[in-house]
């Protein structure tokens, strides 16, 4: 049954690489698309086949599954000249899991609808690791028979919750990715304390695990600020994307979120500094640095 449905990935990159191997490795009949053809390439030993152009990706599919890096290059790919929804087979499913703007979310379900081509906006959650494991937490928005039938698909990358219709999953994406960046923030500025004040923050950190304090950004990324390993698993680029996203929607809808705000000020200057391409978790040099220049 799973190699008799044809799954599509455009964009291999840091999680869309780990997503089209898992399924492959659990039987799904997969081609991938990537920009840079040696990330793709990579792929096939795992079984999965790379086609030269993202149409020839999606021709025969029954499933596409889009991860790539922000809103302006999904619309490029999706729907350009020689779009991908353009070249989609009618009744197949299109699953955009890059974390886009709303408003892009939905007119992209518009122009699938008009296509007759289902439509789940389901950005994920949990990072590389995430994704390499199966254990993402995936958030959906689309309609629930739509995602229903992609179940099989969904439980092979980790848990799918149906939150809504279309755009709502990038919703979902953009409040979890608030929680994240203030943690992250709020774990550099506790061990950056508990450094200067003299303790040592690998055990201030061990003494934490367990209580209120602990979770999965402060284990993960806690310990990647002990031991000063800033290999992305989320660049602080794509974190300050969604952060300015979330920041704008809420502008749109009314809101003010100052703690967001100077969130987002924070990983900005991190940016603006040079280490966009660090894990967000390296935000704790931009406050050594803050900290540095104020003393």
């Amino acid at each position: 049954m799973r190699a008799a449905r044809r799954i599509a990935v455009i964009g291999t990159g840091i999680m869309g690489a780990p997503i089209a191997r898992r399924l492959s490795q659990a039987g799904f009949t997969v081609t991938a698309w990537n920009r840079t053809d040696e990330k793709a390439a990579k792929l096939t030993e795992a079984g999965v086949v790379v086609a030269r152009t993202p149409t020839e990706a999606v021709r025969d599919a029954d499933v596409v599954i889009c991860m790539l890096a922000n809103g302006p290059v999904c619309d490029a790919v999706l729907l350009g000249a020689e779009g991908v929804i353009g070249s989609m087979r009618t009744a197949s499913t299109l699953v955009v899991m890059s974390s886009i703007p709303v408003e892009t979310a939905v007119a992209q379900a518009e122009q699938a609808a008009r296509r007759g081509i289902d439509y789940i906006d389901a950005p994920v959650s949990g990072g590389e690791r995430g994704a390499q494991d199966g254990t993402l937490a995936i958030m959906a928005g689309g309609a629930a028979h739509s995602i229903a039938r992609l179940l099989d698909v969904f439980d092979c990358l980790g848990r799918v919750t149906h939150v809504g219709p279309a755009g709502t999953g990038e919703l979902t994406k953009l409040a979890n990715q608030l929680i994240v960046a203030s943690t992250i923030c709020a774990v550099a500025e506790a061990l950056t304390l508990a450094r200067r004040g003299g303790a040592e923050p690998a055990r201030v950190r061990e003494a934490l695990l367990g209580g209120f304090a602990d979770s999965t950004v402060f284990r993960q990324h806690g310990l990647r600020m002990v031991e000063g390993n800033f290999q992305p698993g989320g660049p602080a680029k794509y974190q300050v994307k969604d952060t300015s996203t979330a920041l704008a929607f809420a502008r749109s809808v009314g809101l003010t979120l100052p703690v967001s705000e100077e969130v987002d000020r924070l990983f900005q200057q991190m940016v603006e500094s040079g280490d966009g391409d660090l894990d967000h978790s390296a935000v704790i040099l931009e406050l050594q640095r803050l900290n540095s220049r104020a003393a």
